[in-house]
């Protein structure tokens, strides 16, 4: 990746934040009482050009917290079955840190400050991350405690659609309703929307000549 002014850093884009794309999947609304069950994220990377693109995901099936209530309308919407032999679910700290460390890498890997959160209803993924990370008392949550993207806001300028099948396929992407409300495919389809925007918006200032066109390193080799 170069570090030239035409091809920034996302470091240098967002502020020193590195946007990752954050879905949960729970047991009802209310992130105080309602269960966290599932979470995945995907760190957006950047190419040569400026031009922005989903990162590596990465999610765990979480544990209901002592005491947690489950709307079980909410289990019909998700699918999620609590005693699957394959589930796999873990304690929300260890579910913290899978989704921690690699957020983490990526921050410093990019040279950002922070992550900043991007969501489908961000505040929505972002209440239930802060009140695991409160309930657990987690001392290094990477993500910004109250700052997002929402792409309901991006989609909506964008295209007109704030449901997020309508905006995805609105942006001709692919969906596919049965996959829907897991957690891995949510985060994807919503990382992939957030950068077709975004780079819609860097399409424009190169053939408006806001910003040069990027240049690539030429050269020749020689044996």
């Amino acid at each position: 990746m170069s570090d030239s002014p035409d091809m920034p850093r996302l470091a240098e884009r967002f502020r020193g934040f590195l946007p990752v794309v954050v879905d949960v999947e729970t047991g009802g609304f209310d992130c105080e009482r309602h269960a966290l069950l599932e979470i995945a994220a995907v760190p957006i990377e950047v190419d040569d050009g400026g031009f922005l693109h989903p990162g590596q995901a990465v999610s765990t099936h979480v544990e209901p917290f002592p005491g947690a209530e489950i709307d079980p309308r909410s289990l019909e919407v998700t699918g999620i079955v609590l005693d699957h032999p394959f589930r796999d679910a873990v304690p929300e700290r260890a579910a913290l840190d899978r989704i921690f460390v690699p957020v983490r890498a990526a921050i410093r890997r990019h040279g950002c400050q922070r992550a900043i959160l991007v969501g489908h209803n961000a505040h929505f993924d972002l209440g239930f991350v802060n009140a695991a990370v409160k309930r657990v008392g987690h001392k290094r949550n990477p993500f910004h405690p109250f700052s997002t993207f929402d792409t309901v806001t991006l989609a909506g300028m964008a295209y007109g659609q704030t449901v997020l099948s309508k905006a995805v396929q609105a942006a001709g992407l692919p969906w596919d309703g049965n996959e829907a409300h897991s957690a891995v495919y949510d985060a994807l389809r919503t990382a992939e929307l957030f950068c077709t925007i975004l780079n819609r918006w860097r399409q424009w200032e190169i053939a408006s000549g806001q910003i040069p066109l990027p240049q690539r390193a030429t050269g020749t080799s020689g044996g």
